[in-house]
């Protein structure tokens, strides 16, 4: 069973000003693009002006590295908590590899669309360790689904094609997910599971047997 989520919490810090630099950058940069985003249309949104926003930040690039660092920390940080609570069940860490995932991508679906989206636009030396990082995340789903492969508990051939499937579907929730809609994150989280027990062909599992 999927467990209830809570609202992504946003950065914070014991300078005034910084939380609502941050907040401000991502739904800013969410909505215009990086390139599209000036330091001034920043500060405005913040409420501070450009002056006072240089104070804490020393360029718009240093910003948008920030935002990619904690979210990416943050995720590979569920995700290992997740499989440690896991157990040794390839259907079972699987299943919590999905849940984080796509709970992690609709309690902030701006700062994650913005980690996607603009990518490109992160620069070195913020770059190559991201990189880095994003690679680890997606190493625990190949070396989920290969163990389970291994094992013969997925009969898929493509392992390596539906690790990544999967990733990429779970990833997608956060530009259409609406917490108004007619399912919730959790029932969301539910039906993936199924579906990426689905792609890896996992043995022994009838419809909705999801591991708890």
């Amino acid at each position: 069973m999927a467990r209830a989520h809570q609202p992504a919490a946003r950065p914070t810090s014991a300078a005034p000003g910084v939380a609502a630099i941050i907040e401000a950058s991502i739904v800013t940069m969410a909505e215009h693009g990086y390139h599209g985003t000036s330091v001034r249309d920043i500060a405005e949104r913040a409420g501070l002006s450009a002056t006072a926003m240089y104070h804490y930040f020393p360029s718009k690039q240093a910003l948008l590295a920030m935002i990619m660092e904690r979210g990416i920390d943050a995720l590979l940080d569920r995700t290992r908590t997740a499989l440690q609570r896991a157990g040794n069940n390839p259907a079972n860490r699987l299943c919590a590899l999905v849940e984080e995932q796509v709970l992690f991508h609709v309690e902030d679906p701006h700062s994650t669309l913005l980690g996607t989206s603009e990518l490109r636009a992160l620069e070195e030396p913020a770059r190559t360790p991201h990189l880095a990082k994003r690679h680890a995340q997606q190493r625990m789903f190949d070396d989920v689904v290969s163990q389970g492969v291994e094992l013969g508990a997925f009969r898929t051939p493509l392992p390596t094609e539906a690790s990544r499937a999967i990733v990429v579907m779970c990833t997608g929730v956060a530009s259409w997910f609406s917490p108004d809609g007619p399912a919730s994150a959790e029932e969301i989280v539910r039906r993936y599971q199924r579906l990426a027990l689905d792609m890896v062909d996992a043995v022994a599992l009838a419809p909705w047997e999801i591991p708890a």
